[in-house]
């Protein structure tokens, strides 16, 4: 509904102000007003206002004016992360897109070509087809939430638009799988570095690096292993929400501790309730800082479970009695 209000000036003139208020129920859930010299004009503008306020779309922008890609990212995570305890790459890849010029635009304006358009940007900068793929899925996540939660009106079916076209062009696909290993030599260099500096560094970087490699265990499993899940008995440890494409949470899995990585485990001061009590971004982080500073090029911290594998499989073992160390799937 709306009505007109009628104001005397100082210098004796006239002011309309027209009022447009949209109630559900008894509650008034928007108001707008706007004034003007003539009653013909406010009138035109309300009765306008009204019929616009109609579409649930442009109620919404009115009421909390137009949100960005930014602000919708933001949103999810700060509603869901604590929730969904979701992985570290998920939670890094979505800030990447939160402060990407991406993340200004007009969630309402977004359409099929804009998702394009920062692919092909992506690739040209020299971000690989897997990785910008990755950015499609969130962006595809974080717009079905909104529609789903906050009843926004975007379109989260122009993802799937956009990739479907990425795909026919070329400009997304699978990840490559990884065969680097480090060589003897980088591992020499990578002991000798950590051992001068952990004497006084909190991360013991030279045993987890050494059991990363006996172990095939990823850092983020490392640093999440705990004491009471260790049995003496078989050897055995336990891998809490493993890795997993849907099932994450709950999916508890035992392994097999080479008996490398075994003396490594019972050498660790037992001070917490995690064998590896530390942060497993600062693990990363420590370790790709010493690969800088050694000159050691592409070679991430994840290569020590292909490493750790590769060693299983030259021992003699098969497919399925290296799955009980490094608890894969599929190969």
């Amino acid at each position: 509904m709306s009505y007109i209000r009628m104001r005397k000036q100082a210098d004796g003139s006239t002011r309309y102000t027209a009022v447009v208020r949209i109630r559900v129920g008894k509650a008034i859930v928007h108001q707008e007003a706007k004034t003007f010299a003539h009653r013909s004009a406010a009138q035109t503008w309300a009765k306008h206002r009204e019929v616009t306020l109609e579409d649930p779309a442009a109620l919404i922008r009115a009421q909390d004016g137009t949100p960005t890609l930014s602000e919708l990212i933001r949103w999810y995570i700060d509603s869901f992360e604590q929730i969904s305890k979701w992985q570290r790459s998920k939670q890094t890849h979505l800030e990447f897109l939160e402060k990407h010029s991406i993340g200004k635009s007009n969630v309402f304006a977004l359409s099929s070509a804009v998702l394009i358009d920062h692919i092909r940007s992506r690739r040209a900068e020299g971000a690989g087809p897997a990785t910008v793929a990755n950015d499609l899925t969130w962006i595809g996540v974080v717009l079905r939430a909104a529609k789903s939660v906050k009843q926004l009106p975007v379109k989260p079916e122009i993802v799937q638009e956009a990739r479907t076209a990425c795909r026919e062009l070329r400009l997304i696909g699978k990840s490559r799988r990884r065969s680097r290993r480090p060589t003897p030599e980088e591992l020499a260099r990578l002991r000798t570095f950590f051992e001068t500096r952990d004497r006084r560094a909190e991360i013991p970087m030279q045993d987890i690096l050494d059991f990363a490699i006996h172990s095939a265990r990823r850092e983020a499993e490392i640093c999440r292993l705990e004491w009471r899940d260790n049995d003496a008995g078989c050897r055995t440890g336990l891998v809490r929400d493993a890795k997993h494409p849907t099932d994450k949470e709950g999916n508890h899995r035992r392994f097999k501790y080479t008996p490398e990585a075994w003396v490594i485990v019972e050498r660790q001061p037992k001070t917490t309730e995690y064998v590896f009590p530390y942060a497993p971004r600062s693990v990363g982080a420590a370790f790709t800082r010493a690969c800088h500073v050694l000159g050691i090029e592409d070679l991430r911290f994840h290569d020590m479970r292909h490493e750790a594998t590769s060693r299983l499989f030259e021992r003699g073992y098969q497919i399925h009695e290296v799955a009980q160390f490094t608890l894969h799937d599929s190969w």
